[in-house]
């Protein structure tokens, strides 16, 4: 543990101990092995989401928006996309951030040689891919087998772990990026969708939040974690004024796991949400933070392990 998180550690420490003796009892970390465990895991998920803030602060090369760049990273190029107000290009680059994900050893790979179309002309950009995804869905499945081709690392991240490239199947990436493009709607573009879902909950981010995640049912292959993961990071970059008010365990199967064994329950996932919600009160750093630590605690909850992806 860094030097600087021991007063935060013993601060969460403290509240999940109040907690349990004065509100509802927490046998998963009644042991000091245990409670100093998640209080880890609650600290790097408090990393976690904290590095947008600060990387959105940071001076970002512009090699990060160039696909034919092993440096690029669609994270960051999002970040300078909004610095130069192409704010609907951010939002697609979130998109894409979310779904091909990280490879552990591949990196953005995926991400990088779609967009940039393998080296060729233009780009999959969402002006592009927006007005011609029929055009997308055609070249994916011309271009599948070189993207897949074999001597170099290659995958979706890891919770995307289960995508195909097919562009022409009803659970490959063509039919994903159709779908999303559907669900914005063109000509409405990304910005004129949040504002709806926003004014449509009289301003709460929880509600317009709630809202959009329904809304995105209609994506295909996105399920709980990519929807929660899209609109969580359209939040912490400021791309939309919400935030998720539960967890949205139903689902779930991580972080159901480890609200069971917080909770020492076998609940539904409704109850486990509303817990969660009571916990967040005393713990106060939000239902993302939450929600990200449990999933890496219940995997091994009596010593403090770092999971990436």
């Amino acid at each position: 543990m860094r030097p600087r998180d021991h007063a935060l550690a013993h601060q969460l420490e403290a509240a999940l101990n109040k907690f349990h003796k004065t509100k509802r009892p927490l046998p998963g970390i009644a042991t000091e092995k245990n409670r100093r465990a998640f209080a880890e895991q609650l600290l790097e998920s408090i990393h976690r989401v904290r590095f947008v803030s600060v990387l959105r602060t940071r001076g970002i090369s512009v090699a990060r928006t160039d696909p034919n760049n092993v440096l690029f990273d669609p994270l960051s190029a999002a970040i300078l996309n909004m610095r130069q107000d192409n704010i609907e290009e951010a939002f697609w680059l979130v998109f894409i951030f979310v779904h091909f994900g990280k490879h552990l050893h591949a990196g953005w790979r995926y991400a990088r040689e779609v967009y940039g179309r393998l080296g060729g002309p233009g780009r999959w950009d969402w002006a592009n891919t927006s007005a011609d995804t029929a055009g997308f869905r055609a070249w994916l499945e011309a271009h599948k087998v070189e993207l897949r081709r074999e001597g170099i690392p290659r995958g979706f991240g890891n919770h995307r772990k289960y995508e195909s490239l097919d562009g022409y199947s009803a659970n490959g990436t063509g039919a994903v990026v159709e779908s999303y493009v559907a669900w914005v709607d063109p000509p409405r573009n990304h910005r004129e969708l949040i504002d709806q879902a926003y004014n449509g909950a009289n301003g709460d981010p929880g509600m317009a939040f709630d809202s959009l995640y329904e809304s995105m049912g209609a994506i295909a292959r996105f399920g709980r974690t990519a929807r929660f993961d899209y609109l969580t990071m359209l939040g912490k970059l400021g791309l939309a004024p919400i935030a998720p008010n539960s967890a949205y365990l139903k689902g779930a199967t991580g972080p159901v796991k480890g609200a069971g064994l917080l909770f020492g329950m076998n609940e539904s996932p409704a109850t486990l949400d509303q817990w969660l919600g009571e916990l967040d009160t005393e713990l106060v750093v939000g239902m993302q933070v939450l929600e990200d630590a449990l999933c890496n605690w219940q995997k091994s909850p009596s010593l403090f392990k770092p999971f990436r992806g």
